[in-house]
């Protein structure tokens, strides 16, 4: 192998060379961004429907059955799909032992303010809390 091939290589350039993945979860906030306020209308109308006081969002890239689907990426042209779901739905599936429904709600942040998803990729899931965008007056 001559320098110049060496070079090629420890550059970076060749076919067989993989850059770092980018995290999932950059693309998974640009979507929140964009489906903030759909979502937050949501929140609200499982609130105030008295449906459940905790709602819970479910953000993935494949299939899941739970919830209901409300954003859909390949309508909408996006990475990630959003179902709607409740915490009573979550322990009723056993996703939340009820055991620990007291402590997941010791840890659940304001509806108003945040939104709880559940984001699950490959590697696993888990809840994030994101704040919906402050109004500007």
């Amino acid at each position: 192998m001559n320098s110049e091939e060496l070079l090629q290589n420890l550059n970076g350039d060749e076919e067989g060379v993989k850059k770092p993945a980018k995290s999932p979860l950059v693309s998974l906030e640009n979507d929140l961004k964009f489906y903030a306020e759909s979502m937050k209308e949501v929140a609200v109308e499982i609130m105030v429907e008295g449906i459940s006081a905790t709602p819970i969002f479910i953000a993935h890239q494949h299939q899941v059955s739970i919830g209901e689907l409300i954003l859909n990426h390949t309508e909408l042209h996006t990475q990630w799909s959003i179902q709607a779901s409740t915490l009573e739905e979550f322990v009723e599936k056993g996703i939340i032992h009820p055991n620990k429904k007291e402590h997941f709600l010791k840890s659940y942040k304001k509806p108003e303010h945040y939104m709880c998803i559940l984001v699950i990729v490959p590697e696993g899931a888990n809840f994030v809390y994101y704040p919906y965008p402050t109004e500007k007056k």
